[in-house]
């Protein structure tokens, strides 16, 4: 069996390889990578070719492990930075109800797939994984704490994108926003790390089969695949966290021989 680490690196860069065939074949970048108002970019077509290209090879790059430290430092930077400059700038100039906490929902996606290409890139060092492993899952993992605290707050919402066929379905939204939450402070205050991200990962790839693959089959081309979108972030989610679960992040200081 696979390292849990491998795997999850793995299921980043198919996730992002997705993505990448998604923005060249409705010439357009997914939902959660940019703002929704962007028709104003010149030539978008041509930045969206261009940009699942490249999604598309650091996607590869990233599960074949070539060039993944450097490949990954690169898209999780490209990420962050729109997150920065521009997904901020959009919420505070274009939104009225930017204080409200779904308005960000979209930014949090973005920021959580910023961290987990980090997270990737800081495991390769050469002494174990290194100080942007560290940023990038603290990053990760306050938004799982925000996306928690969202299916609080919206839960009902939450209970109507839960399948039909499970029942108690506002409860299994709590109960859902009680894990991200609780596992996003876990690895925030560096709380039995691996166990806690190794049940979010494992959480959101149930996920992934039991809810996000049926939509997607169902619905693969409505809203520019938005299904399809979200079920490869969510695979991306459970990669970050699995990459995480096997990584010594945050080591204790030795304790000091006594004195005989």
């Amino acid at each position: 069996m696979r390292n849990p680490s491998t795997i999850g690196r793995i299921f980043y860069g198919i996730a992002t390889i997705g993505l990448g065939f998604q923005t060249i074949y409705y010439k357009d970048l997914p939902y959660m990578l940019i703002p929704a108002r962007h028709a104003w970019i010149p030539s978008l077509a041509i930045v969206a070719y261009t940009f699942g290209i490249l999604l598309i090879l650091a996607g590869a790059s990233i599960v074949f492990a070539k060039k993944t430290k450097q490949v990954a430092f690169v898209l999780g930077i490209v990420l962050l930075l729109i997150f920065c400059f521009y997904f901020i700038p959009y919420q505070f100039m274009s939104l009225a109800r930017y204080m409200h906490l779904v308005q960000w929902d979209n930014p949090g996606k973005e920021l959580a797939l910023s961290a987990g290409a980090l997270v990737i890139a800081g495991s390769f060092g050469s002494q174990g994984p290194t100080r942007l492993a560290r940023v990038g899952a603290v990053i990760f993992s306050m938004t799982m704490i925000s996306f928690g605290i969202m299916h609080f707050v919206y839960a009902s919402g939450v209970a109507e994108y839960i399948p039909s066929w499970i029942s108690n379905r506002l409860a299994w939204a709590y109960i859902a926003g009680a894990a991200l939450l609780g596992s996003g402070v876990a690895i925030f205050l560096n709380i039995k790390v691996r166990l806690f991200a190794t049940l979010l990962g494992s959480m959101i790839f149930i996920w992934v089969i039991i809810l996000h693959i049926p939509k997607s089959i169902a619905d693969p081309f409505g809203g520019k695949g938005g299904e399809v979108s979200s079920g490869l972030i969510a695979l991306a989610y459970s990669g970050t966290a699995f990459v995480i679960a096997r990584l010594q992040l945050f080591r204790r200081a030795a304790a000091p021989p006594r004195e005989k």
